[in-house]
């Protein structure tokens, strides 16, 4: 465990580097105008209903409007204004999250592993395992399991503990599966993915498990109460760029981690190959080939040439 370890510590700096590399600043602007450009979109067609439409169900809830009673008796009738606002964007930031880490998965990562083997893994062969298509079939399909499993733990959220350890748990496996993928598509065949990902299984899920707290970090900006509202479009651009930085960051550290992992697994595959055989080298039909002749040797001549003599029968 403890060389796994030395390499998520080796790839995290390298990751760290690479994220200054203009190349990767230029591919993060891609997912920062498709994603904003959405929620903008989105927010501009659909604010006004969603908010007025949770802002009715609050109200045909009875334990809710009494509760809501109860704080405009106490003056806090403003509160009524924001709630409804605030789950509207606590309900968007998920969405949010998903959507940059399928865009980074999709735009930037393919790229960015292209630029890590280029610089640092330049002999390791292409043995393109998975395409587009199949890349694309798994990310969404894990992002769907994913997001169930977030709504599925939403109840669990009002437990203290909890709301800190399940949401990063469930993004650490989300990214896990989604970038161990996508960065071993190109390079590796389908069994050596699946012996990689079943080898380093847990190294794997640490890392996954530190991004997934990178990934919930960006969220912090929305806890300033009522003034998320007011700056909410400010806030999203800053939490759309947030996210995929850290997902870019997330997608080089698998990068480098899983195509070191890669090359040293086949160094050893070769090695196991080439290992001599004491009994098979030890048989004659190996020795088949003439040895080489030194110096002091002679040069081989024709073979001698046998006379036709009569018989003396």
């Amino acid at each position: 465990m403890i060389k796994p370890m030395s390499r998520i510590a080796d790839s995290f700096w390298r990751a760290a580097a690479y994220c200054l590399h203009p190349r990767v600043i230029g591919l993060s602007l891609l997912p920062l105008i498709v994603s904003a450009a959405l929620a903008f979109g989105l927010g501009y067609f659909f604010w006004e209903a969603a908010v007025a439409g949770v802002r009715a169900t609050l109200e045909s809830w009875s334990l809710v409007d009494g509760l809501l009673k109860w704080l405009d008796s106490l003056g806090a009738a403003s509160f009524r204004t924001v709630l409804a606002p605030i789950i509207v964007l606590a309900m968007a930031v998920p969405a949010l999250v998903v959507l940059s880490l399928l865009l980074v998965a999709l735009l930037m990562t393919p790229s960015m592993v292209d630029l890590v083997a280029q610089r640092r893994f330049a002999s390791l062969e292409r043995k393109r395992g998975a395409g587009f298509v199949a890349s694309l079939s798994w990310s969404l399909g894990h992002t769907v399991v994913g997001v169930v499993l977030l709504v599925a733990s939403l109840p669990f959220w009002l437990i203290p503990p909890m709301a800190l350890i399940l949401p990063p748990l469930i993004w650490g496996w989300l990214g896990y599966r989604v970038f161990t993928f996508d960065v071993l598509a190109e390079h590796a065949s389908g069994a050596e993915r699946r012996s990689l990902l079943g080898e380093h299984r847990m190294p794997l899920l640490l890392l996954g498990l530190a991004t997934g707290y990178l990934g919930a970090a960006p969220a912090a900006i929305w806890a300033m109460g009522a003034l998320t509202i007011a700056f909410a479009p400010v806030l999203i651009l800053v939490s759309v760029w947030l996210y995929t930085l850290v997902f870019a960051f997330s997608s080089l550290w698998f990068a480098h981690y899983a195509l070191a992992a890669l090359q040293e697994m086949r160094r050893a595959d070769t090695a196991a190959e080439r290992a001599p055989d004491p009994v098979m080298d030890a048989l004659p039909a190996n020795y088949a080939t003439a040895p080489p002749l030194s110096a002091d040797d002679p040069e081989p001549g024709p073979p001698p040439a046998i006379e036709n003599r009569p018989s003396p029968l």
